[in-house]
């Protein structure tokens, strides 16, 4: 879902001069909402929130919701007293990289230049496509059908000479559209949006701008690069005077594997006993071990995230002595990183884990542990861990769970437990 401001003023239609813009920016429409319209077609025109129930959050709406003010990461709270209307349906994460990964193989039938920024948004090069497939307006036009006939959800396109316009093209071209800026009309494309608009500008980088009587994109580029430097600092002040003019010399670059997978939850009671905290962490090992397996990859760090019912959030660390892809090692480790967190007798209002370091399972020389050299079945747990892989593709990624004593229980769903859980997949972002 984009934040930037968009110009109640600008020019959806810039010229058809598609010489030198050979970058798209894809961006997927209310994707998590779209997914769940596209199974339930009969939500189709309501008001829609995707998110955790009670103390959760929005992970996104349908744009009827958003007209009420509704929009991602706000307290679900907050949602249900600006539209109590809404529709709220949990999310299926799964289901969301599924599409993900198929609305990329699909790009990445156009070009291999693809740079995946998150689960709902990348950038393609085509410029080697121009003559096996036609100019980027003809390119855009045929992935957006391809992608709502295949999984019945929008995309909105920007073309542009490089990816900041092309990103801010998007946003402009939502929802459900596309939108060329020719290399001709960057600049005055870019004088009619609000400062607010440009990629790295905050709520603080505003707040400073506005000090110094700067609030649109044409103030900013007319300014001297040595005013902005003093109202944002050295480096900061000439990159926004460089994206004023429209220069951005970065190149697309094609992703890489994921960086990190994680997960977290927010608890439907904010709590002080940690036997219940350290219950919610093996259920998250469990989850995001699951999704290591099934990429093919192991971790080299651990991370945890807590937060307090102060909103103070903690992250602790650590290396393991042998990647893994393994709960039980992953539970460990993030079980005494929780133990070592100063939590200053507060309850726990949220709990997170990380796999982080990622490397493929294939290509490290696996080293056995003291217990598993000395274990009559040194792979004991990873299979153990896999027999319940093989149960979830048959019967649902909800249907059991790694139990306390290392034995399987069937899983209660986050949604019935009052908390909100949410998956995060970080990739190789340049």
């Amino acid at each position: 879902m984009s934040k930037a401001p968009r110009s109640a003023s600008a020019n959806r239609d810039w010229g058809s001069d598609e010489s030198g813009t050979s970058i798209l920016h894809v961006d997927m429409d209310a994707f998590f909402a779209m997914c769940e319209l596209a199974r339930r077609p009969e939500l189709r025109g309501l008001p829609v929130i995707v998110g955790g129930q009670g103390r959760g959050v929005v992970l996104a709406a349908t744009y009827e919701a958003r007209a009420f003010g509704v929009r991602s990461a706000m307290p679900m709270v907050s949602a249900m007293r600006l539209c109590p209307a809404a529709v709220i349906v949990p999310p299926d994460h799964r289901r969301y990289t599924e599409v993900s990964r198929a609305v990329m193989a699909t790009m990445a039938e156009i070009t291999p230049l693809i740079e995946q920024i998150s689960i709902d948004e990348a950038f393609m090069d085509v410029s080697g496509a121009r003559r096996r497939l036609g100019p980027p307006t003809v390119i855009g036009a045929r992935l957006r059908a391809q992608v709502q006939a295949a999984h019945g959800v929008t995309c909105s396109v920007g073309i542009a000479r490089n990816k900041f316009l092309a990103k801010l093209a998007s946003t402009h071209a939502k929802p459900d559209g596309m939108l060329l800026v020719p290399d001709g009309a960057s600049e005055a494309f870019l004088r009619t949006l609000p400062v607010g608009a440009i990629w790295g500008v905050g709520e603080k980088t505003e707040s400073l701008l506005a000090r110094w009587g700067i609030t649109t994109v044409a103030q900013l580029a007319d300014s001297d690069v040595a005013t902005l430097q003093a109202a944002v600092g050295r480096v900061h002040g000439a990159h926004l005077h460089d994206l004023a003019w429209g220069r951005d010399p970065r190149p697309v670059v094609a992703t890489a594997r994921e960086r990190s997978i994680g997960n977290e939850t927010t608890f439907g009671v904010d709590q002080h006993d940690l036997v219940v905290v350290q219950a919610r962490l093996l259920e998250l090992c469990d989850q995001v071990a699951a999704r290591c397996r099934e990429q093919g990859v192991v971790t080299r760090t651990v991370s945890l995230k807590v937060r307090t019912n102060d909103f103070r959030t903690l992250s602790r660390s650590r290396t393991l002595e042998v990647p893994t892809d393994v709960a039980r090692d992953l539970y460990r480790a993030a079980r005494d990183l929780l133990a070592a967190v100063d939590l200053r007798g507060l309850p726990v209002r949220l709990v997170g884990v990380r796999a982080e370091n990622l490397v493929e399972r294939d290509g490290f020389a696996e080293q056995l542990t003291l217990d598993e050299a000395t274990s009559s079945r040194p792979s004991a747990r990873r299979e153990a861990e896999l027999a319940l892989d093989a149960v979830r593709e048959r019967f649902g990624r909800r249907a059991i769970g790694l139990g306390a004593g290392g034995t399987s229980v069937a899983r209660q769903r986050p949604e019935d437990r009052g908390d909100n859980t949410r998956d995060s997949r970080h990739v190789n972002m340049t």
